[in-house]
């Protein structure tokens, strides 16, 4: 046989050798962190729920979604083991630091601002007709606004 036509077969061997070693170095860094679980830490499963770990057994964990509220889920259904701060903020909201984030960003702004500057009005503006009526009649042409309107029905 012909060293050209084995050459794919040896790739394709070797990328699934190396597939297959990467998911059993995730396989067994899996059961790393679920032998890392003591009754107290705070997990979360495959399913997206935390909870606290309560018991563990050999292939089960009895787990407490809520206060007094027990469930027992396999020890494979585990997908993260939380450290205490994070699991605090996810489940309680308290900030390790102890910093709080307001609601809005104008309790950030409330003492920069000095008292005699003029605050800017971001609305619109009323029309200014009447000046722009008195000039019209000046001039003896007819008023701007019904130019405008005579231009606003053509393009229509």
């Amino acid at each position: 046989m012909n060293i050209v036509t084995l050459l794919p077969f040896i790739v394709l061997i070797g990328a699934m050798f190396l597939m297959t070693r990467s998911a059993k170095n995730k396989q067994r860094q899996a059961a790393q962190m679920r032998d890392q679980m003591q009754p107290g830490t705070g997990v979360r499963t495959i399913g997206g729920m935390y909870a606290t770990v309560k018991e563990i057994s050999e292939d089960s964990v009895l787990l407490e979604v809520a206060p007094g509220v027990h469930a027992i889920y396999a020890k494979n259904s585990i997908g993260a083991v939380l450290e205490d701060e994070e699991y605090n903020r996810i489940v309680h909201g308290i900030e390790p630091d102890g910093t709080e984030v307001p609601d809005d960003a104008s309790s950030l702004t409330e003492g920069d601002a000095p008292a005699d500057e003029k605050k800017i009005d971001l609305g619109k503006e009323a029309p200014e007709a009447p000046a722009a009526a008195d000039k019209a009649d000046e001039s003896g042409d007819a008023p701007a606004k019904d130019a405008k309107r005579d231009g606003d029905a053509d393009a229509k």
